[in-house]
């Protein structure tokens, strides 16, 4: 932090879970005040970071307004809150667009009403473009979601875009790759990452769906903080279409099943068998982002594969009381 720098006031919705969690550090070091909201569902309160201000409640509810004015507002608000599996939006979609677009328009209108400088919006580049035709994928590729999950996501990008082009809120919409690392939940695509280190740990077979050839774009948690201190000080062109405010975080490589599970067997020093199981209906074959908007800012993925699955399984290992 330079001299004469002030903190700003900071908002992390979902700030309690696995991704939030870490920009809720990297907004503290720097010298910002940081209030967490978190209803908890998915979130941990062991991962909210000494120095923040918890608030135990959820986007959708009135909790938010509340909270707003007792801060006096926020510079900037950074919205990692959402219901994220897949399956569940494809059983329950009202359940999922309550969260994700009636909670988002809460929060928006409160960032409105109390002149919010910037929202950092996390919306996902594995389901917003679908099955695409180019890859690595660039922002301005076909947006073809193919779950009620990337609808709301590409939706909420559309309010986004909406409030900044007639009422002048400034945001960026992240459209992360599969996010892995410490504090790390088995839950979504990168998810596999902490399944797969589990399974090591108790020296159980590892299952792959499919023949394992599938690919992500596996980018580490570190990066992705990078990301978002970039994009919540960097300074941003009026957008003229949706893209213009959309930045893929992503390393550009696609990794497949097999490899991953190879990789991090190399790094555990463990060694288990591999078990196919069918391949799961409507999974994705292939997802790799090209983030060079990202990069023209200044950004560039720093953590390897093998270093990031190594701190991942690492940190399971030591949380679990085992290496």
């Amino acid at each position: 932090m330079g001299w004469g720098r002030v903190g700003k006031k900071i908002l992390v919705t979902g700030g309690a879970g696995f991704i939030g969690s870490h920009i809720a550090d990297a907004f503290l070091a720097r010298g910002d005040r940081v209030w967490i909201l978190d209803d908890l569902s998915t979130g941990k309160p062991e991962n909210v970071p000494p120095g923040a201000e918890l608030v135990e409640g959820s986007i959708s509810d009135p909790i938010v307004s509340r909270l707003f004015e007792q801060a006096g507002g926020f510079d900037i608000v950074s919205h990692h809150a959402a219901q994220i599996d897949v399956r569940r939006s494809v059983n329950d979609p009202r359940y999922d667009a309550r969260i994700n677009i009636d909670g988002l328009l809460n929060v928006l209108q409160c960032c409105l009403t109390h002149e919010v400088r910037r929202v950092l919006f996390v919306s996902s580049g594995g389901v917003v473009y679908g099955e695409p035709e180019e890859r690595p994928t660039p922002e301005h590729a076909p947006k073809i979601p193919l779950s009620p999950y990337g609808v709301t996501k590409l939706a909420a990008e559309y309010y986004l875009y909406y409030y900044h082009r007639v009422h002048g809120l400034e945001y960026a919409a992240l459209r992360y790759a599969n996010v892995f690392g410490p504090r790390q939940d088995p839950h979504g695509e990168a998810g596999v990452v902490a399944i797969f280190s589990n399974r090591l740990l108790e020296g159980e077979p590892l299952t792959i769906f499919g023949d394992g050839e599938q690919t992500r774009d596996y980018v580490y948690v570190e990066d992705i903080v990078r990301a978002n201190v970039l994009l919540s000080e960097a300074t941003l062109a009026p957008a003229t279409q949706l893209d213009d405010r959309a930045f893929n975080v992503g390393t550009g490589a696609g990794t497949s099943v097999n490899t991953l599970a190879s990789t991090l067997m190399s790094v555990s020093g463990k060694k288990v068998n591999c078990v196919h199981a069918p391949e799961r209906r409507g999974e994705l074959r292939h997802s790799t982002l090209l983030a060079e908007r990202l990069r023209r800012l200044g950004w560039e993925p720093r953590t390897t594969l093998e270093q990031g699955l190594r701190n991942t399984y690492q940190y399971i290992a030591s949380k679990e009381g085992r290496k």
